[in-house]
């Protein structure tokens, strides 16, 4: 059984909201991963649903852990810790799957990700978002959007369309260049 919960940004008046205007805080997800604290920009979000009933897919990589059936559509689901070059997760009963709208080229895709919980949703102003740092973490500076400063810690703010590209994961399981491979996400669905 899988239970569901559409996430929607909220204006002032609790409006679902477009897209936030500049001088606005933006809203993100924040989800944990290996006790590290990662947030989504909430406009990629489309929902978070249970951990269960995953397909094993053979010859993907090995971060793509494999595929759900979403309401008919084939949603390809990776395992971020694994992306990170982590071990695998270990599903517990605050394991969720965040499906994610990723754009390309001309095409958008949902892709589900596994982490091991999911916070909330926090509004962090653009005044407390510093640039990724060049050094020093455990992920690569262009799969960093930024450092949010929530009281007092960073929420590592990551790029979507960079951690989530097909070409970056079908490169990282195969040690190649991504303009080597093919497409392992379109693959899966």
């Amino acid at each position: 059984m899988q239970t569901s919960a559409t996430v929607a940004p909220r204006g002032a008046a609790g409006v679902p909201t477009s897209h936030a205007a500049v001088q606005e805080p933006q809203q993100y997800l924040t989800f944990v991963i290996g006790g590290e604290t990662f947030a989504i920009g909430i406009l990629r979000i489309k929902e978070i649903i249970e951990f269960s009933g995953l397909t094993t897919v053979p010859m993907m990589p090995e971060c793509i852990r494999g595929v759900i059936n979403l309401r008919g559509a084939v949603v390809p689901v990776l395992d971020l810790a694994t992306r990170f070059g982590r071990k695998p997760s270990e599903a517990t009963r605050r394991t969720c799957i965040v499906i994610v709208e990723v754009e390309s080229q001309d095409d958008k895709q949902d892709i589900g990700v596994i982490v091991d919980a999911v916070n909330e949703v926090l509004e962090i102003p653009g005044s407390e978002i510093e640039p990724p740092p060049s050094f020093g973490t455990k992920l690569r500076p262009d799969l960093i959007r930024g450092m949010g400063k929530i009281g007092g810690r960073f929420v590592i703010i990551l790029d979507t369309n960079r951690v989530l590209a097909s070409e970056e994961i079908g490169a990282a399981s195969r040690g190649g260049s991504a303009e080597a491979v093919g497409d392992p996400i379109a693959a899966a669905a």
